[in-house]
């Protein structure tokens, strides 16, 4: 079922798809930066794969899914891609512990924070970006204080120059709807949104298959036979030829 936001998007050439807005399935909605997130995700999951033996069926069959999906993911590229990435990294280089960077064999991939506007009439405006947390009230030993010291000195990154000092990032280049339209074609996933979803799970199962050790032999060994009933020709007929 395709989305009728994505149908009449179509219609125009070099149209794009607004973030956030309905895709047609419920609960979910158009990704922001799709080709981000699924390259992070993508990467991260092939990395992971690697602590399990070659030999696994679910490596196997994980890896080669991942990597087909990545080579499409990294044949098409929005326009003003690379501009973009040369200057998110300038942008960070000039601060880098204030962001968060996600490492993979493929690169960095830095996580940018949201960027709220707020309306300089509201109150929100007069918060400095200081986390404020209530302590306990009345005279304390230091003994006592001593659990509440390092939370009273306030965030470990919080500077008043990085407050003052707002950067600000450009949005990643979207793909037009007729590029969402091809890829989803070609990844033959269902949306592009459902996509990442699958990306996401799989980069969450690999840990937990990872920890079962589902390469393994059973502890206790299936009966001989046990399965065969799945086998073709093996049910008892109930017609005559």
């Amino acid at each position: 079922m395709r989305a009728a936001a994505r149908l009449l998007a179509s219609v125009k050439p070099g149209q794009f798809l607004e973030a956030g807005t309905p895709t047609g399935l419920t609960g979910l909605l158009t990704h922001p930066s799709p080709r981000s997130a699924l390259l992070y995700h993508y990467h991260s999951t092939l990395d992971k794969l690697k602590k399990i033996p070659d030999s696994s069926v679910y490596r196997q069959s994980t890896e080669a899914l991942t990597k087909h999906r990545l080579a499409v993911i990294e044949q098409s590229k929005p326009a003003g891609w690379d501009e973009w990435q040369q200057k998110i990294a300038l942008q960070v280089s000039e601060d880098p512990t204030r962001y968060q960077v996600l490492e993979t064999s493929a690169g960095q991939t830095v996580v940018i924070p949201n960027q709220a506007k707020v309306d300089e009439r509201s109150s929100s405006a007069e918060w400095d970006g200081e986390a404020m947390e209530s302590f306990p009230e009345g005279i304390r030993s230091s003994k006592e204080r001593l659990p509440h010291a390092r939370k009273m000195k306030g965030d470990v990154n919080y500077t008043p120059e990085r407050v003052m000092n707002d950067v600000k990032f450009d949005p990643e280049p979207q793909y037009t709807a007729e590029a969402i339209s091809d890829l989803e074609s070609r990844l033959g996933a269902g949306l592009i949104e459902e996509v990442i979803q699958v990306a996401e799970g799989e980069h969450k199962l690999v840990d937990a298959m990872t920890e079962a050790k589902v390469w393994e032999p059973l502890e206790e060994p299936a009966p001989e036979g046990q399965w065969s009933y799945f086998e073709r020709m093996t049910h008892t007929k109930t017609q005559k030829p």
